[in-house]
């Protein structure tokens, strides 16, 4: 991979020259990774990579231009099959997935370990910016923590209750600590349930974000693939009251998290 990725980043260096920043995800899993990055890959100034790990190959000596190599062939691989993941098809018909027209914004979907990785390695988000010689810019995908808990204990039945809460607040404290030392208009929240309710707005508000206009037919086409309604999986097991009241008192020490509830006619999408 090195070697190839050198030879074919020396040929294509002239598709990387005006790149103007390098997004990330970081987050937590099961929270609408892979529909928001599908959704900026199908922009045509935007080139999203399906969980390459970028962070990794940064790890590894990859240089700047062997990371947008390697960045690119991810999306064209993972485009032209339909941007499946977890039995879901985010396919943008009409659109640019894999593909673009001039490149102004690259970067990777893999949200739940990037700010983890930030926090255990110093240093790490430095050699980062050093390399990749851009402005990084970060989305932060929100989602109410109730179903990213459900949804983890369905995935891993194997680990316990105690376990995932203490695992998703450690996500929790790793984005808290990214936000002190990145300034704020480097980290974008977009809370799913909000986006969902209007996706054509928040995906022009990122866009925006990102430093990139969005054409009519873009959104629209877009909107047309994002579910109707938010998934509410915390109704899909029993929730025990100390529990909720746990993980409530838990969420109270993060901002980001206000107004989200278990009982869905108390929570407030902002």
């Amino acid at each position: 991979m090195y070697c190839w990725s050198r030879f074919k980043s020396r040929a294509n260096a002239d598709l990387f020259r005006n790149i103007a920043s390098f997004t990330m995800f970081v987050g937590y899993p099961r929270s609408g990774h892979s529909l928001i990055g599908s959704l900026l890959d199908a922009h045509p100034n935007i080139l999203i990579a399906h969980e390459l790990h970028a962070l990794k190959l940064i790890q590894s000596g990859f240089d700047r231009n062997q990371l947008f190599q390697l960045l690119m062939e991810n999306s064209q691989m993972v485009g032209a099959k339909g941007r499946r993941h977890s039995g879901y098809s985010y396919e943008v018909p009409h659109q640019w997935q894999g593909r673009f027209t001039a490149l102004k914004v690259i970067g990777d979907k893999r949200g739940a370990s990037s700010a983890m990785q930030f926090r255990n390695r110093p240093g790490l988000y430095d050699t980062l910016k050093n390399i990749v010689g851009v402005e990084i810019k970060f989305i932060h995908v929100i989602r109410n923590p109730y179903d990213v808990l459900t949804t983890m204990t369905r995935r891993k039945p194997h680990k316990s209750f105690d376990f995932l809460v203490e695992a998703f607040f450690k996500l929790c404290e790793s984005v808290a600590e990214l936000k002190t030392h990145d300034p704020a208009e480097s980290i974008y929240d977009l809370r799913l349930e909000a986006f969902i309710e209007d996706p054509k707005f928040h995906l022009q508000r990122l866009c925006s974000f990102l430093g990139v206009e969005s054409a009519p037919d873009y959104l629209e086409d877009c909107a047309r693939i994002v579910f109707k309604n938010p998934k509410q999986s915390r109704f899909d097991l029993p929730w025990t009251k100390e529990n909720i009241a746990r993980v409530e008192a838990r969420m109270s020490r993060f901002d980001f998290l206000d107004g989200y509830a278990f009982d869905e006619n108390t929570e407030a999408h902002r």
